[in-house]
């Protein structure tokens, strides 16, 4: 089995994979001296390498691959989200199987949801921007403003492995978590996991909730969490209705897609106060053009998309990776095989 990763291994990322697969024929930008990788993205580098494999790891999708690549059998993307893959129609009527890495960044992105909980509450972000005009905060505003999670309701717009994980972490905080998800009968989730991390079998959430609820969710909320992934469906999934239910005090953390969420809606619910806040680390367009009305606005944390990124990400990732090629070498069933029609 020869086995193609566009970017560089790490030796002990090399020995994951080896020790999954005894004898595949690994290869990556190392060894093909004649052609450099310009970053981690730069998936043509391997390009003299494509005919021939059978599995392939990377971050970006080579242009014309299916062509490029006859004998690809299986396909491992290292991003949760793949709808930049997906637009493409590449795979909608392609043998090849295509996975994801969901769940490798399920507690760093957990820990920046309730990062951003925390900031709100205890109106850090109204700190850090005091900071930077040097201007000192009387307490009034901390005694009038700030507030404790406990007893709070987090409720989770998609209940896949990052909200499980950051409802494991809100529960510890003492808050009751509520969930909205395609099949809210379907409580467990079938992903990858790491021991100890989420709620992979859904006990946490005190109520669950269909699409067709978003807006009783919504309503109910203090955090309303979106980790929703891009698809047709879940194009503007929150806009005008759905904020005009919110309360007026509760704070929108959006980790999903900004496109998941009607954004001049929420810069209208926000100026009007049907909304409180807002923690942004997807937004339309990213980058943000310097005059878009979000920067400036008090209420509101941007982040540059950088909520899943970490030193350990690419080795979080090809533990994911190294568990399917045992499974793929053993003739098993995959996790996190994405279905090209449903758009996750």
């Amino acid at each position: 089995m020869k086995i193609v990763s566009t970017f560089v291994l790490t030796a002990s990322q090399r020995k994951l994979i080896m020790e999954a697969c005894p004898g595949a024929d690994l290869v990556d930008p190392t060894q093909v001296p004649e052609r450099k990788a310009k970053s981690m993205f730069d998936s043509e580098v391997m390009a003299p390498h494509l005919h021939d494999c059978d599995v392939m790891l990377t971050y970006t999708i080579p242009k014309d691959l299916i062509a490029r690549a006859p004998r690809l059998k299986w396909l491992h993307c290292m991003a949760a989200g793949l709808d930049y893959v997906l637009r493409t129609g590449m795979f909608d009527d392609s043998p090849i199987v295509l996975t994801n890495t969901s769940g490798a960044q399920a507690s760093m992105i957990g820990e920046y949801i309730l990062m951003a909980m925390l900031a709100y509450s205890h109106r850090y972000h109204a700190s850090i921007r005091a900071q930077t005009r040097r201007e000192w905060i009387g307490l009034g505003y901390y005694f009038g403003n700030a507030d404790s999670l406990r007893g709070k309701v987090a409720g989770m717009i998609g209940y896949g492995p990052i909200a499980r994980e950051a409802a494991r972490l809100a529960q510890a905080f003492g808050m009751e978590v509520m969930a909205l998800k395609r099949d809210p009968n379907a409580h467990a989730d079938p992903r990858f996991g790491f021991p100890g991390v989420g709620d992979p079998q859904g006990r946490i959430p005190s109520r669950w909730f269909g699409p067709d609820q978003r807006a009783e969710i919504v309503g109910l909320s203090d955090f309303i969490v979106v980790t929703l992934p891009l698809t047709p469906q879940t194009r503007n999934f929150l806009g005008a209705r759905e904020f005009a239910a919110a309360k007026p005090t509760a704070c929108l953390v959006n980790v999903g897609r900004g496109e998941v969420i009607d954004q001049d809606a929420l810069i209208d619910a926000l100026n009007n106060k049907r909304l409180a806040a807002a923690a942004l680390d997807v937004m339309v367009p990213e980058p943000l053009p310097p005059d878009h009305p979000l920067w400036n606005m008090e209420q509101v944390i941007l982040t540059p998309h950088s909520s899943g990124p970490s030193v350990s990400y690419q080795e979080d990732c090809c533990r994911v990776f190294a568990e399917n090629l045992r499974r793929f070498a053993n003739g098993q069933q995959l996790l996190n095989v994405v279905d090209a029609k449903r758009g996750y």
